[in-house]
């Protein structure tokens, strides 16, 4: 059982065979979500699979971007007050944070790595 940078296929290509039955934990995969559709098929028609942390960190700048020209200026100080006080659209959907600057709502889910250099979220119900 490990945390979310197994979220790579590079693991796979390390491991072979030997990652099958490993566990990990991450957010529900963000390429499936339709928020996400039209980047995904931009990063996908340059052969990029965009896992892990790639949307998320399109969405961080998608944040920036946005409270920037909503608070006029790229002084950070300001940006984070602009960024703490709204909600942003991102490719992840809309996202909020609280006073401390974390993000309202988040939620994890198990994967699970195959044989074959895959890994699927296990469904916590067992079907």
């Amino acid at each position: 059982m490990a945390g979310d940078a197994m979220n790579d296929k590079e693991f796979a290509s390390i491991t072979g065979p030997a990652a099958e039955g490993t566990l990990f934990t991450f957010g529900p995969d963000p390429r499936n979500k339709a928020t996400a559709k039209a980047i995904v098929e931009k990063f996908k028609a340059k052969n990029i699979d965009p896992e892990g942390y790639t949307l998320y960190t399109y969405a961080a700048m998608q944040v920036w971007t946005q409270a920037v020209a909503k608070a006029k200026t790229t002084d950070p100080k300001k940006v984070m007050e602009t960024i703490k006080a709204g909600e942003w659209d991102t490719v992840l959907g809309k996202l909020g944070f609280d006073a401390k600057g974390d993000i309202k709502v988040i939620d994890y889910v198990v994967y699970k790595w195959d044989a074959k250099g895959n890994y699927a979220e296990i469904n916590p119900k067992g079907s």
